[in-house]
């Protein structure tokens, strides 16, 4: 389960999708305003990530509207920024 959970993160575009919906709600097409994407990729995306149970979905008329369905996901990410902000900060001592 762990390992499933951190295949869905392990693409860039799903997190570009995270990280657009952490300011709140939004449907597919400012989405796809949102991370620069194709339609029909995103909505690949965001199915991916609603059957995660990582993004939740509400359809209102034609618009489907996506939601941040489990907090958690962002300390996660918070943790791993921190630590590559470290390693990187090591490295760039290395060359001053």
């Amino acid at each position: 389960m762990v390992a499933a959970r951190f295949k869905v993160l392990a693409d860039p575009t799903r997190l570009r999708l995270l990280h657009a919906l952490e300011s709140g709600e939004k449907n597919v097409t400012q989405l796809v305003t949102a991370t620069g994407g194709l339609q029909a990729n995103i909505s690949k995306h965001l199915a991916l990530l609603a059957n995660a149970g990582m993004v939740g979905r509400r359809k209102e008329g034609l618009n489907v509207f996506y939601s941040i369905a489990d907090e958690t996901i962002f300390r996660l990410c918070a943790l791993m920024c921190s630590q590559l902000q470290k390693e990187f900060d090591q490295k760039a001592a290395h060359f001053s």
